[in-house]
């Protein structure tokens, strides 16, 4: 069947796209659009066009499987400037999400009949890339500068009742109606000679024209959100050709930064991150139709810092929630954080008191154990020890129902020595979720040697619903992101007792793209996790830093000291105290430059995940990928750091690695799964 099919409503063509599942793009549909309006054009008895889409939505974007491969006319500008050129008015009837290439459509079009549910944006700056298809050079014309710089430079969508406010929507009507409000728009607006064409338009750019501020205050105001990335700049410069150039040269200028960004390396890195993420969610071995569990109410252990946050995703996903304390303050304080957690969203605007009350009404706080005997999903947020969760397990083993899946949010500890302490380890998996829960995106979901194919199935099904991004794990300590980061930890320590300064190595990594360094990170998370002071014995800088009261942020110093906005400056008592520990291991200081803290602490990381590849703890080196940009602010620009290993070159990463080898001693064994990719010329990705 054809995508494109036309009909006719008295004297108005009806052209209708039917390419699921989001009516993209692609040259088909772009060769019968094109060939729509030329039927319009040539039938007398045609008097106005509409387009529209079957499924549920309009165009959602160009067809990205095309990207990197040689164009098939006819292009999308030259659709969109046919259907501009039309002598006969033509409607776009949008529903759904009118997306890149769609919106572009749309403006090519002379008026927009909307849905009142339906979104319109142009998200390209997500893939690297900016709208190639005119969307630079007309939303300003129509919507205003400030407001298109918002929409393109951010990629957010707006919704439709938006769009009416700005002039981006002609009519807005209910869902049902569209097809028949826009027929009657159509006719309404039959034989009109004087068409609003977009491209002829430049009211609404006089003002920038005026007075170019607007730009400077934009990059003032989103300065470090963009911070490294190469596109929401090429946006901005595009909208600025839209003031200053007339149209075909501003549309000549959007191409050229297109082709730019399309043939770059951080395009190539967004689309990849853009791509590995919906592969995560794949599990290779696991059959389609696995059967899953039906998730209607969920357990907690534990309302602190952790357990309340994941307590928030189910919360405000619909699923109920019992939270289990051992005391009445210890639970009362916790229920109390999510509330607060909860209100501050409220008064941000991101929720209305009535969605407060709702989650908060889901919620069972309890002190009985027995009261999770029911629950369908057991999750145990406790204290990071052996002994505590085998003791939790061993417990919930004999409370819950069976059936239940009963997980572990640990982040080190291994799964199946927990799973072995209850009578049944297939139904035990880890979700190790990141903090804070609520917020953070990654779910690192373990995989247990017994976890069986549906509680896996099932839990990676419920990691979308509660809006995660899950990637599976094998049973090792540290699972992925943690394994890779102690061997990143590790150098950064080692480089101290050399000569390197914390801020040095810091200041490397925040310029590399990532929001903080290994001494940051530290200090933020607090020095004195897993430290014991019974135990404590001025071995480490880390356990000197304890004793003399630097926990980090929290107590005003750790490596940096704060100042009462949180804000870190180098400490002369920390560097005095690494010297001191310079001194005791014999070393003479050295001044390592910006290049070797980068091989010393990047290159590590890449050998452990190729090591995790090597022994199946992750499926692909993209679920890799996944988990650092999304679990540790690894910038999605560079891809993940397998994907920017191929940027780099394998052989330069084996190389760096063989230079250092001296340095890393027993730390850091190269991996053969490495060794061989360089001999065979392979990447990772």
């Amino acid at each position: 069947m054809s995508v494109i099919t036309t009909h006719k409503d008295g004297e108005v063509l009806v052209i209708v796209s039917n390419n699921p599942p989001v009516n993209a793009l692609g040259q088909a549909v772009r060769a019968g659009l094109q060939a729509g309006i030329e039927e319009a054009l040539a039938d007398d008895s045609v008097k106005a066009v509409v387009i529209r889409c079957d499924g549920r939505t309009f165009f959602a974007g160009a067809d990205i499987t095309e990207f990197g491969k040689p164009p098939v006319p006819p292009s999308l500008p030259d659709v969109i400037n046919a259907i501009e050129a039309s002598t006969k008015p033509v409607v776009a009837a949008i529903h759904g999400t009118a997306l890149g290439g769609g919106l572009e459509v749309a403006l090519g079009c002379h008026y927009r009949v909307a849905a009142k549910s339906a979104k319109l944006g142009l998200p390209e700056v997500n893939l690297g890339i900016l709208p190639g298809a005119g969307g630079t050079q007309r939303l300003p014309r129509v919507i205003g500068v400030a407001e298109a710089l918002n929409m393109i430079v951010t990629g957010k969508p707006i919704k439709a009742s938006r769009g009416a406010e700005n002039g981006l929507v002609d009519k807005l009507v209910d869902d049902a109606d569209l097809e028949a409000e826009a027929i009657a728009f159509a006719k309404s607006v039959a034989g009109s000679a004087d068409l609003p064409r977009t491209s002829e338009r430049t009211d609404k750019l006089k003002e920038a024209a005026a007075d170019p501020s607007v730009f400077s205050n934009f990059l003032e105001k989103n300065g470090r959100k963009i911070r490294g990335y190469e596109a929401p700049i090429a946006c901005i410069e595009a909208v600025k050709a839209a003031v200053n150039l007339p149209i075909e040269e501003g549309l000549q200028k959007e191409r050229e930064l297109f082709m730019k960004l399309v043939s770059g390396t951080q395009s190539a890195a967004l689309r990849h991150a853009f791509f590995a993420e919906r592969a995560a969610s794949k599990i290779d071995d696991i059959p389609k139709d696995t059967p899953l569990i039906d998730i209607k109410k969920v357990g907690i252990l534990g309302a602190g810092t952790m357990g309340g946050g994941i307590a928030m995703n189910f919360l405000s996903a619909g699923i109920p929630v019992t939270i289990l304390e051992r005391e009445e303050a210890a639970l009362e304080r916790g229920v109390g954080i999510i509330r607060k957690n909860y209100e501050n969203s409220a008064k941000r605007g991101r929720m209305t008191e009535e969605q407060v009350e709702k989650a908060m009404s889901l919620l069972t706080p309890t002190l009985k154990m027995d009261d999770l005997g029911d629950c369908d999903l057991v999750i145990e947020a406790v204290f990071e020890l052996m002994s505590i969760k085998k003791d939790v397990f061993g417990n919930l083993d004999k409370v819950v129902k069976k059936g239940a899946i009963l997980a572990s949010n640990t982040s080190y500890l291994n799964v199946d020595e927990i799973a072995a302490c209850t009578s049944r380890p297939e139904d035990v998996v880890g979700l190790h979720f990141f903090s804070p829960a609520n917020i953070m995106k990654l779910l690192e979901i373990v995989r247990g040697e017994k976890t069986s194919d549906t509680v896996l199935a099932t839990s990676m099904a419920l990691a979308k619903k509660i809006g995660k991004v899950a990637v599976v794990a094998g049973v090792c300590h540290g699972f992925i992101g943690n394994r890779m980061l102690a061997k990143r930890q590790q150098q950064g320590q080692q480089m101290l007792l050399e000569g390197a300064k914390p801020w040095d190595c810091d200041r490397v990594l925040t310029e590399f793209g990532m929001p903080m360094g290994p001494f940051q990170m530290a200090d933020l998370a607090g020095l004195d996790i897993g430290w014991d002071p019974e135990k404590t014995s001025s071995s480490t800088v880390r356990e000197v830093l304890c004793e003399r009261g630097r926990r980090g942020q929290k107590t005003g110093k750790g490596f940096y000291d704060y100042d009462e906005a949180r804000r870190g400056t180098p400490s002369a008592e920390t560097e005095e105290i690494i010297n001191s520990f310079i001194k005791k291991s014999g070393n003479t200081p050295r001044q390592i430059d910006d290049q070797e803290i980068l091989e010393r602490l990047l290159y590590p990381m890449v050998n452990e995940g190729a090591k995790i590849l090597e022994e199946g703890m992750a499926q692909r080196a993209s679920d890799i990928d996944v988990v650092w940009m999304n679990g540790y602010g690894w910038p999605p620009y560079t891809g993940g750091p397998m994907f920017w290993a191929d940027t780099v070159g394998l052989d330069v990463i084996l190389a760096g690695l063989e230079k250092h080898a001296d340095k890393f001693g027993d730390e850091v064994t190269i991996s053969q799964l490495l060794r061989d990719k360089v001999a065979k010329g392979e990447k990772f990705n």
